[in-house]
């Protein structure tokens, strides 16, 4: 079988199509695959890294405000859909999939005009402009959140999750804890803002570092590497206490979570997706800077099924964090309800089930 992968942009989209790749390189060994992003874009270092062939086309997203650049973005498209058929008729794939990202555009687009079978794999829970635009070509169109399905024909959709949910499974906890410097026993309450932190959460979190000090807990601090230097400088004035760990950025994150009791986190689609298939209890902090409000529609979904807490930004303090989490950490009862309320609802086989809808298409 030979498959194109296509997404970027963000780790949101990056991340769930290597986690696909993955899974499907163990089941199927003959599996061949290619990968088509953009050249600067952040799947430009992440794909090969991962020795995954790869291939890329010059395309832009568009505008929200009336620009000039959209109209050089309706030419790089239809230049970026020409490269495409070109690579994806060298190659002859099975099918195509897009995983999100302005890149998909151009890439699944002259899939379906080749008569290449191709799927759209929507993450969040309200679709981007690409995907809403694709939705009309595509065979298939994947999501990870049920509220998606009313933004796209209900013929086309099926439920599959977030294939990085999937990696998650089976980690040992323990090592995690241990790899990060927390005890082994302690409840533990892991906090961070995405891959290059969030300023307003760290904001809570050093201002709340001596009330952390006399809390039963510990807690893993994650501030994102543009932000480490000066929390660093700030925590050198306040002082750290013992049961804080602070680091700039943790590589083994499936391993960590899995040894997590409680997250406060942004409500970005891949981490939600981490967090319910361990049936982790969570305090999510939407982004309120996202396209369409997408993360506090995503945390939603999960309040609304009693998985998790949601703290507006415009909410977020170090009283309202710290009051958060030990309503939640310091209560047994309630911290047993939402972990099997989270479990409840996460799609741990999501990879396999994206898998399936590729076969059942090639």
């Amino acid at each position: 079988m030979k498959i194109v992968v296509s997404g970027g942009g963000t780790g949101g989209h990056i991340y769930p199509a290597l986690a696909l790749i993955r899974e499907i390189q163990k089941q199927t060994k003959d599996a061949e695959f290619l990968y088509i992003g953009t050249k600067n874009g952040l799947e430009s270092n992440l794909v090969p890294r991962e020795k995954i062939p790869f291939k890329s086309i010059h395309i832009t997203g568009f505008r929200r405000k009336i620009s000039f650049e959209n109209i050089k973005t309706i030419f790089r498209f239809f230049k970026g859909t020409r490269d495409s058929k070109k690579i994806l008729k060298e190659f002859k794939p099975d099918v195509v999939i897009g995983t999100g990202g302005y890149v998909c555009g151009p890439v699944v687009y002259a899939a379906a005009k080749l008569g290449i079978p191709s799927i759209i794999h929507e993450q969040n829970s309200v679709p981007g402009l690409t995907n809403k635009f694709l939705s009309r070509y595509v065979n298939k169109i994947a999501i990870c959140f049920h509220e998606a399905k009313e933004y796209f024909p209900i013929d086309k959709v099926v439920f599959t999750g977030n294939p990085r949910a999937s990696e998650v499974i089976g980690q040992d906890g323990v090592k995690g804890r241990l790899s990060a410097g927390l005890s082994a026993t302690a409840p533990s309450v892991l906090i961070f803002g995405g891959s290059r932190g969030a300023k307003p959460i760290n904001d809570a979190v050093v201002k709340a570092l001596s009330e952390f000090g006399s809390k039963s807990y510990q807690v893993l601090y994650i501030t994102g590497d543009v932000h480490f230097e000066d929390v660093k400088k700030e925590v050198e004035l306040i002082g750290n206490p013992s049961n804080v760990i602070i680091k700039p950025f943790i590589h083994n994150m499936p391993e960590v979570l899995s040894g997590i009791d409680l997250v406060v986190s942004r409500a970005g689609a891949t981490t939600l997706a981490e967090l319910t298939s361990l049936g982790i209890p969570s305090i999510l902090v939407p982004s309120p800077y996202v396209t369409n409000n997408h993360q506090e529609k995503n945390a939603r979904s999960l309040s609304e099924n009693g998985a998790a807490k949601i703290l507006l930004e415009k909410d977020l303090n170090s009283k309202s964090l710290v009051g958060s989490i030990d309503q939640i950490l310091l209560n047994k009862e309630k911290l047993k309800d939402m972990k099997a309320k989270a479990k409840k609802i996460g799609v741990p086989d999501s990879a396999n089930r994206l898998y399936d809808l590729i076969k059942s298409l090639s």
